[in-house]
């Protein structure tokens, strides 16, 4: 289906105005086939790659169906739901929503991680018609009850491969459970791999399937090529490139986030202006970098794939892939960033030498041959192989009175054919010699000639122990068995001597005399009286020590 302009397809008067101040007047092919079937209320399957203009192709149907119907969102409760994989896109189809609805009185709410949640969570309060969100951040308010998703009208899934390829594909599960059965689904993406198919197939009801352009191809608009280049020479030959006046406004690529750091840092000491962004920058610095590039202060952004698809800047001339992506997906999503809105584009990649496999991967997904413009680290053409020259084979010989030979072993040789030199076919292992057949233990057979005789001390020849000499009081063993051992002499048992005794000590508080005597005591006769007490005494029975006996 083609369409001259917006009117024909059905859209209301006040989007006729927005996109006529826009300067829109030509509808993209997939908003011709999209926005039909959607203002009829079908569920949609899109299959479109960026900078086709799907965005439009969503929001002006959802826009023109949530206007129809007068009801007032309530706090915390959307009517549609449009979730995005990265920030700058949920901000860009923000801002899409809300230029195509600036004569429609709906309200538009952009929620994402990095920042504050306050203010996002005040404009749920207040009521929201279109929420669009990443889906940590709208899972997060989820389980802070402060967004309830039982009212929403519409749904929209834009990327869906890239949130699969960055592993949010469990949280959307988990969003998508809390939506009604009852609701109008659109799920797009630029590829098709068997996770998002089972994932459309989850949610969209009876499908209309759009399909701009063949999966996962390169708009032919943009012309490609490619630097074999050696990897510490990459920074060198960016400079060299970014020199040239015909680079007006270039978006470099790179795999991690510390080498997006690496390169515009190396840019600027060059004398070029460049800015990252990537995951590890704060959104403030993300949007402060994004608005210079797009504002023209800043000729130069590098970025990491997150970036891939959420920028949307119509004069990109240049995408420059510094590194090549290990996933051949995301090479036709980073160098859809330049020919958009009709325009031409060049995309040129980087290879190193450990590099050739990702970019034979993504020739064999685009279906085409990069035309190659440096060969700083081309791989050499493969040389033709010498033929193999057969080694001379030698008949396997068998003892006849062997009993351990087998018949199939007189079909096999001794030693396998050996490879060429210069070859490149890996050598065989060879195969041991087989053993002698069994006879008679012979216990000299090792030992080739007469065995030595005498002790070893004085045998010739190099002594063990790194040469040193024999000890000279080395006796032979034989000698040392013959020979008597000597009487052990017997030891004197050990003569302890005896400690002198020390002097009985007196009691400090026992009187002076003999020890006291065993024996029963004698019983009778009176207790003298008027003798002088002993000394220290003191209290009944004689001395403060003595204590009374027991009979």
């Amino acid at each position: 289906m083609t369409a001259s302009d917006f009117a024909s397809l059905g859209l209301a008067a006040p989007l006729l105005r927005a996109l006529e101040a826009r300067d829109y007047v030509t509808p993209t092919p997939i908003q011709a086939q999209a926005i039909p079937h959607l203002l009829e209320g079908r569920d949609l399957l899109g299959i479109a790659q960026t900078g086709t203009g799907k965005t439009a192709a969503f929001s002006l149907p959802m826009l023109q169906i949530l206007a129809e119907v007068p009801d007032h969102a309530e706090p915390l409760r959307p009517r549609a739901l449009v979730m995005a994989p990265t920030r700058e896109l949920a901000t860009q189809i923000g801002d899409a929503c809300k230029a195509y609805g600036r004569h429609l009185h709906l309200r538009v709410a952009v929620v994402f991680g990095g920042v504050g949640q306050s203010p996002q969570v005040e404009a749920l309060r207040r009521g929201v018609d279109i929420l669009v969100a990443t889906p940590g951040r709208l899972l997060d308010l989820m389980q802070q009850h402060y967004c309830k998703l039982d009212a929403v009208e519409i749904l929209v899934l834009d990327e869906a491969d890239r949130m699969l390829d960055m592993g949010f594909l469990p949280d959307v599960r988990r969003i998508l459970a809390k939506l009604p059965k009852q609701r109008h689904s659109l799920l797009f993406s630029a590829t098709m791999p068997k996770d998002i198919v089972d994932l459309a197939h989850s949610i969209l009801h009876h499908p209309v399937r759009v399909e701009v352009t063949p999966q996962a191809t390169t708009v032919e608009r943009i012309e490609q090529s490619v630097y074999f280049v050696k990897k510490d020479k990459k920074r060198e030959l960016l400079v060299e490139l970014l020199d040239d006046p015909a680079f007006e406004r270039t978006l470099v690529f790179t795999r991690t986030k510390h080498g997006a750091d690496r390169v515009a840092k190396f840019c600027n000491h060059a004398g070029i202006e460049a800015h990252a962004i990537h995951g590890n920058k704060s959104q403030n610095a993300r949007e402060r970098a994004l608005s210079a590039f797009k504002g023209g202060k800043c000729h130069v952004l590098v970025a990491t794939d997150i970036a891939a698809r959420g920028i949307d800047v119509p004069d990109i001339t240049h995408v420059v892939n510094f590194d090549l992506p290990n996933v051949p997906e995301s090479y036709v999503h980073r160098i859809g960033r330049t020919a958009r809105a009709g325009r031409d584009g060049i995309a040129i990649a980087f290879c190193d030498e450990t590099e050739h496999e990702y970019l034979r991967d993504i020739e064999k997904l685009i279906k085409k041959r990069i035309p190659v413009v440096g060969q700083g680290s081309a791989p050499a053409a493969p040389r033709p192989k010498p033929a193999a020259v057969p080694a001379p084979q030698r008949p396997k010989v068998v003892p006849a009175d062997n009993p351990w030979h087998r018949a199939d072993d007189a079909d096999t040789t001794d030693e396998p054919v050996a490879a060429a030199a210069g070859s490149d076919r890996p050598r065989e292992r060879q195969r041991p010699a087989p053993r002698s057949a069994p006879g008679p233990y012979e216990p000299d057979s090792r030992r080739p000639g007469p065995r030595p005789q005498g002790p070893r001390h004085e045998r010739g020849g190099k002594p063990k122990g790194g040469g040193r000499p024999a000890q000279p009081n080395a006796v032979d063993p034989e000698q040392r068995r013959r020979e008597p051992r000597p009487e052990p002499t017997p030891s004197r048992p050990p003569q302890h001597k005896p400690h002198p005794a020390k002097p009985p000590q007196p009691h400090p508080h026992k009187p002076a005399g003999g020890p006291k005597p065993h024996g029963p005591k004698p019983h009778g006769g009176p207790k003298p009286h008027g003798g002088p007490k002993p000394h220290g005494g003191g209290g009944h029975g004689g001395g403060h020590g003595q204590r009374r006996r027991r009979g």
